[in-house]
């Protein structure tokens, strides 16, 4: 039986357990004002600051470069914490080895086709960065940039508004693009992600977060028994370069059905092309609900182990499923252990990839005078 999160945590403090350091107990907690210490710095001086985060039971860390979530500790069925976001405790391998760890992605989420697309008749070529396609914004995206953080309290939620402008050309790019992400902890530990741009140029905008996530714990190994559940009916299968052929397929009768939830290790190692081409799970499902005015629950993720769950709601239109295939054990965590093949997971609500090559697939064109805004709220239970 899943517990209520907040009986969890009351009955610890009712019980007199005292939250500790990672690993510690939770305890009935209220939002703290964010707190600012230095994580480190670029080779050019520049500083990069860790801004830390806590409410109701909830605790995040968050980096001034790229945005990044460093940390994001959640408790147990027992009130046991954990963090359960990969990433590395130094600035150094954030910059030279990161394969997008819990990194803001922008201008673009996911890949473009050879970098190319067409946009009132004009060609415009971006940075390629994955064999021949553009990945996540291209060789500097949103996650290789410094981001201007403002920290606040409203009402009883805490969290932090993240700037950054994107000029005009950048990574090819069209238009300046002036971008404002909100993280929040709500007092029900909720993590809520707001995202805002506006453009003075047309140009096509896709932002997502790259949290790797392993609900047992950061380090602990395999995310294959972790039970996964989305609401998607469809997938959109890729080519041999994890570009989409613009078919929504049916995931019934396939390893990509998600619609009753199921170990993820289950059908990872079928014989099917898509799971053979991509080494795993690293594909789109086009959500039943479709674009939405309010973020609806898409999504919910359960290790059976520690009985910690994350209920997914967006109002996104797509959820890209990525099984951590490329993790080879060559890069190490906080806890000290090694990352490997299957070890965390994404799960990054999105627009479809490549949708500026696909009239079929929902848009990602952004006008002058139009906001884009998107929201995505992760749900924390144990």
């Amino acid at each position: 039986m899943e517990l209520n999160r907040r009986t969890v945590i009351a009955g610890a403090a009712a019980a007199g357990l005292g939250a500790t350091t990672l690993g510690g107990t939770a305890h009935a907690t209220g939002g703290r004002k964010p707190v600012k210490t230095l994580f480190g710095k670029l080779a050019d001086g520049t500083k990069i600051y860790s801004w830390s985060l806590e409410n109701g039971g909830t605790r995040l860390k968050v980096l001034s470069y790229g945005g990044i979530v460093q940390s994001l500790e959640i408790p147990d069925r027992r009130g046991r914490y954990a963090n359960v976001s990969a990433g590395f405790d130094n600035i150094e391998d954030y910059v030279a080895k990161s394969p997008y760890f819990g990194a803001l992605i922008g201008r673009y989420g996911n890949r473009i086709g050879q970098g190319k697309f067409t946009l009132d008749g004009k060609n415009y070529q971006l940075s390629v960065n994955d064999g021949e396609q553009s990945l996540h914004g291209g060789a500097k995206g949103f996650d290789k940039r410094v981001w201007d953080i403002e920290p606040f309290t409203k009402g009883s939620d805490v969290g932090l508004h993240l700037y950054y402008t994107s000029v005009d050309g950048e990574m090819g790019y069209p238009g300046t693009l002036k971008t404002k992400v909100t993280y929040t902890l709500t007092k029900h530990g909720d993590w809520r992600v707001d995202y805002e741009a506006t453009t003075d140029k047309a140009t096509v905008v896709n932002l997502t977060s790259h949290v790797y996530f392993n609900l047992a714990g950061e380090g602990s190994g395999t995310i294959e028994d972790h039970e996964l559940q989305i609401a998607a009916s469809r997938y959109t299968p890729t080519d041999s370069g994890l570009i989409p052929t613009g078919e929504l397929a049916k995931v019934a009768g396939t390893p990509f059905d998600f619609r009753k939830a199921k170990p993820i290790g289950r059908d990872i190692r079928v014989s099917h092309p898509q799971l053979v081409t991509a080494k795993g799970f690293d594909h789109n499902w086009v959500l039943d609900k479709g674009i939405t005015a309010r973020p609806e629950h898409i999504a919910t993720l359960r290790d059976p182990a520690s009985g910690r769950t994350m209920k997914i709601a967006t109002n996104e239109p797509g959820l890209q499923f990525y099984s951590g295939n490329f993790l080879d054990g060559t890069l190490t965590g906080p806890s000290g252990r090694t990352y490997r093949q299957g070890d965390a997971l994404c799960l990054e609500t999105q627009h479809f990839p490549d949708s500026p090559n696909k009239p079929s697939f929902p848009s990602t064109m952004l006008r002058p005078g139009q906001t884009y805004r998107t929201t995505t709220v992760h749900t924390f239970g144990c």
